[in-house]
């Protein structure tokens, strides 16, 4: 059994018992949380997409931070001295799928 599901405008292809990294949600370490936007849902072959699909997946936040990789935006034009760089690390949550009802 597994469910396609939207989290911040992104979509994840979950089972239960799998871990992820999604956008940093809201919450601390142990807490329970529960996606009920699912887009698709799989259940012994028969396969429900949309509205029709009626679930929810519960997970538990593993990690409340975990940074990404740094990612570098470097501006720069020749023969000008203009240089500008930037640079940001995207945060996110760790979570466990713990069921999909």
């Amino acid at each position: 059994m597994f469910a396609v599901i939207k989290i911040a405008g992104q979509q994840f292809k979950v089972q239960a018992g799998q871990s992820l990294y999604v956008p940093h949600l809201t919450g601390k370490t142990g807490d329970k949380v529960e996606f009920s936007d699912i887009l698709m849902l799989e259940n012994d072959g028969n396969v429900t997409l949309g509205t029709d699909a009626k679930a929810i997946v519960k997970a538990e936040i593993v990690a409340d931070l975990v940074k990404g990789d740094k990612v570098i935006a470097f501006k720069m034009k020749r023969r000008k001295g203009f240089r500008k760089k930037h640079g940001h690390r995207t945060q996110y949550s760790q979570i466990k799928v713990t069921e999909i009802v």
